[in-house]
């Protein structure tokens, strides 16, 4: 019996942490839209808000009876940002190339087969690439997503290419010798790969063993940010990234 109850407990919490999750894609959400993406029917997902909501962790607006990430989320975050946070300690240079180049800078992690952004810093510009933080992206797409496959163990790579979800109008093979480009370049860059108006430039920010620790990414409006501009940025980019390199352990 108490198996049975530890059982349920687990899973009740597994529940709760996937009804945050499903708040990385959009700011907001609705009680059918949250049932919706953790797939658990409308009831169960109201009791899990409800509780959430009295905890702090997740909002609701009264006027529209929709969801948001409460204040209790953001003390937890905020409570990561200590003296050894490497996330924490990127952030003055992260802010120093987004004030060189004049784009929204972003710090990418993998986990498994997807993206996660960790850190961004945003644009000063009024046209401007927003990112938020704690996105979730397939590796399938995307200047960083390619860096972060390319300097990954080559499993990633294999493991990518048979993944069930591979996009139909994406070659294998073409994509293969992309990454095989970005490892011997250093760098990738993306326009409207993954979402419309918007272009990117990625590279490699290592840690001292030499695996990759993340991609650090300049990303903006694709009218601004050609191909030429975005060489024009690489030396600063890259002077970024090995600055980052010698905080990160």
């Amino acid at each position: 019996m108490a198996m049975d109850e530890d059982r349920g407990s687990v899973r009740s919490v597994e529940r709760a942490l996937d009804i945050l999750l499903a708040f990385t894609e959009q700011r907001e959400l609705g009680l059918t839209e949250v049932a919706k993406a953790v797939g658990l029917h409308k009831s169960t997902v109201f009791r899990l808000l409800h509780t959430l909501e009295r905890k702090g962790f997740v909002v609701r607006d009264p006027d529209t009876d929709r969801y948001r990430l409460g204040f209790r989320i953001f003390e937890l975050a905020a409570s990561m940002n200590h003296a050894d946070d490497p996330l924490a300690l990127v952030l003055p240079e992260m802010e120093r190339l987004r004030d060189a180049v004049e784009e929204t800078v972003s710090l990418y992690i993998r986990d498994g087969l997807e993206r996660i952004r960790v850190q961004a810093v945003q644009s000063n510009q009024v046209i401007r690439r927003v990112a938020p933080i704690g996105q979730r992206l397939p590796l399938f797409v995307g200047a960083s997503s390619k860096v972060l496959v390319a300097f990954s163990p080559s499993d990633v790579l294999e493991a990518l290419l048979e993944h069930p979800d591979w996009p139909a109008g994406i070659d294998k093979a073409a994509f293969r010798r992309e990454i095989d480009d970005v490892r011997r370049k250093g760098y990738a860059m993306s326009f409207e790969e993954r979402e419309e108006g918007v272009a990117a430039v990625s590279i490699p920010v290592f840690r001292p063993n030499g695996d990759i620790f993340a991609a650090l990414t300049v990303s903006g409006p694709v009218q601004r940010l050609s191909r030429r501009r975005m060489e024009e940025m690489l030396p600063e980019l890259l002077a970024s990234g090995r600055r980052m390199e010698k905080l990160v352990r």
